[in-house]
Formats: C-alpha cells, structure tokens, sequence
C-alpha cells in the first residue's frame, strides 16, 4: 500500500468544482440542473486569438519554451502593465505560469517556509488557503463584514500581522463578494504596512477589467510605488479574454521573486504551453473592443440578478463593484425546515436543497470561509439565471 503524505490530510478539493460535477452528473442522469456556480466566462475565445493560435501550430510553435515564457509574450505583459496600470517591469521581472492559479502557487512554494503566515481577506477563492497549506504555510484569515462593503478592517489586519507574517494575499476585484479596493482603501493599508517592512502583498487581479460604474481598479503596486518591491502583481488571460482552458497567467514582481519562481516552475510544470503563449500575445497586442461589449453584458446581467433576488423573502444581496459574482446572504432561511420535514442548519444544506428540490448549482458561502450566504455566477445565459432565479425563489418559498 502506497501511503499519502500527512501534509494532505487537511487539504480539500475545489468546491466549486465539485458542485459543478455534481450537476454534470445529474444532467448525465436526466435530470436538467441549471449550474450557476462556475466562474468562468460564456462566451467563446475571440477569434482573432484562436487564428493566431491556430498559426502557431501550423508555423512550428509547438516546441519547448523558456521557463519563464517566450520573450515576445513577456514584453507584451510589460507593455499591458505600462498602459494599463503604470508600473514599469522589465522582462526579467515577468513569469509566465499555466493559469493564474499556477504563478500564485509557485510564489508560496518559493517563498514558505514551515511556520510562516498568509493573510487572507474572507470571503476569499476556494483555492488561496489549501495552496498556502501545500506550500508549507499557515493561512491566517481575516474576517471583512457585509457591513463594511466585504473590505478588509485595516485595525483588524494590523491586530493579524505577527513576527511570521510573509504575504498578505489580496484579490480585488474579489471572488465572490464582489468588493473592490479602490486607491483610497489601498493607500490606507499601504501605510499600514510601510511599518511592518517583513509583509509582502501578493495581488490577485484576474478580475481587474470587470468593474462597475463609479468603480477604478487599482492595485497596490500602483498606488504605492515605494512598497513595488515588495509586491507581487498576478493576473490570467482566463477571464478578460474567454480563454480559461488555454491556461495562460503571469506574475510581475522583483526579478530575485520570479527568479526564484522560475526554479520552482523549472522543476514542475517546465513552461506555459506554447500555442497558448503565441494565443495570449494576440490577446495582448490585438483588438480590445470586445472587452467593453462583455463587461457591458455582464453588468446588465448583474443587475438584474440582484434585483431578482431581492425579491425573495429571506435572501439579500448588494450591488458588487466588480467580477460577475453576486454573493447571497441567505442567514435568514438556516433554521427553517424543507416540506420533507428536514431542517437548514447551514448554508451548505441550503445549496443542496437548491440543487435537489429545484435542480439549480449555486456554491455555498461557506466554500469562501463565509457562512451564511452562496454565490452566484452571472457568467450564465441571461434566460439562465431567469430560469435559475425563478427556481430558487419557488424552492425558498417551500421553507417554512
């Protein structure tokens, strides 16, 4: 028998991927389950990306790259984060990672040692705290209230930072809530942490492009240029431009940081793949317009699901800043009981019941160390999340 190392006992699979696998199965069954629970975009890849992927097969790019990512897509990176965000990186500040989800990982391996702490705002991705633990750290989570607009309280994260403090991890706009750290939030915690020189920012910014009216993405690299060199900035190609499974994601950060990340890419994944990484400088360096024309559609969309659910006796919800994700707050129906007798005695009971008695995939708030609400994902059909919606309104009504 080939024993499981001991450092995985507490490590849980993506719940989000485990519900919509629970809905694949029951539509495999017949049964038509209407998932909104996945975040990931419903339109197709632009094609204007998916020509240039198609070329660099043809034209023989489908060999082994650099570590860090061919040059060309790295210059791209730099020139994005020129216009985009201001900050000036040089190639060899850039890595390049299979998904987002890759880069942030081989920064905590690079930089964990058993024992040190990570920050994470609640309600946080599903991910963030079981790749700290598989790193060797200790997530470290710091409540942020419906009250307080889902943001982190810069009183309580000063209270959290101890001598073993290494990142704190921040993703704004924030799966699920939906909050967003404008550059007068930032600027607060930046002076914060100028005291505490051994606390590193990790910026998660996959959602950078999906804000709201009165809403500017800022992040901490940006607006506090001296703490630069202690941030590490990560973004993907998933979300802005439909491109989830080419797998493309980068990290801008001090060149000793991504020289280190490299190593550890070097000796696991070697490299992003190379028609994707030909695919992702189109997407860099090509047309835009399509960007505006999606954020557009999904604020539409976003809209007309918080209207939808305020409606509902026992749920409520606030108008997000930014991603596409509403998140619930269903505290009022944990306590009441299904027709069969059964009593919601967490919001993880809830979904369940969502998903048997009106065949709809929502994730649990719980999945983000949020209990009390769930989340839902606006990257669906609008006939979707009528139809979604209108179910989770009959399958409330039956509690009692």
């Amino acid at each position: 028998m080939i024993n499981i190392a001991k450092k995985l006992a507490n490590v849980k699979p993506s719940q989000t991927k485990a519900i919509a696998q629970i809905a694949a199965n029951l539509n495999a069954q017949g049964r038509e389950v209407i998932s909104l629970s996945l975040g990931e975009p419903d339109y197709d890849t632009p094609m204007n990306i998916i020509e240039a992927g198609e070329r660099a097969m043809r034209e023989g790019y489908t060999r082994y790259t650099s570590v860090p990512g061919i040059l060309p897509l790295r210059e791209a990176i730099c020139d994005k984060l020129a216009k985009d965000n201001n900050l000036a990186y040089t190639p060899d500040q850039i890595t390049v990672g299979t998904g987002a989800k890759q880069v942030l990982y081989n920064a905590l391996v690079a930089t964990l040692d058993k024992g040190d702490e990570v920050l994470i705002p609640t309600p946080c991705w599903v991910s963030y705290p079981e790749m700290v633990s598989l790193a060797g750290g200790t997530p470290v989570f710091l409540e942020c209230r419906k009250e307080n607009s889902y943001l982190l309280d810069p009183e309580e994260l000063e209270a959290k930072i101890t001598d073993r403090t290494k990142w704190i991890l921040f993703n704004s706009p924030n799966n699920p809530s939906g909050a967003v750290y404008q550059e007068e939030d930032l600027k607060i915690i930046a002076e914060l942490l100028r005291r505490y020189p051994h606390v590193a920012v990790m910026s998660d910014d996959v959602y950078e492009k999906f804000t709201y009216p009165g809403t500017r993405f800022a992040t901490m690299a940006e607006v506090a240029p001296d703490l630069a060199d202690r941030c590490l900035v990560v973004n993907s190609l998933s979300k802005t431009y439909c491109m989830t499974g080419w797998r493309v994601g980068y990290g801008a950060g001090p060149a000793h940081l991504i020289k280190t990340m490299n190593l550890v890419q070097s000796q696991t994944t070697s490299h992003a793949c190379s028609i994707s990484q030909v695919a992702a400088m189109e997407a860099l360096n090509g047309p835009q317009e399509h960007i505006a024309e999606f954020i557009d559609d999904y604020y539409r969309r976003i809209q007309f699901t918080v209207e939808r659910i305020n409606k509902i006796e026992g749920l409520n919800c606030s108008m997000p800043s930014g991603s596409f994700y509403v998140f619930v707050d269903c505290s009022d129906l944990v306590g009441k009981k299904t027709p069969e007798g059964e009593t919601i005695t967490n919001d993880v009971e809830l979904g369940m019941h969502f998903m048997e008695s009106a065949g709809v995939a929502v994730v649990p708030g719980s999945a983000f160390f949020a209990p009390g609400h769930f989340r839902i994902s606006c990257a669906a059909s609008m006939e979707n999340l009528s139809k979604g919606i209108e179910r989770i309104a009959s399958s409330c009504a039956e509690l009692r």
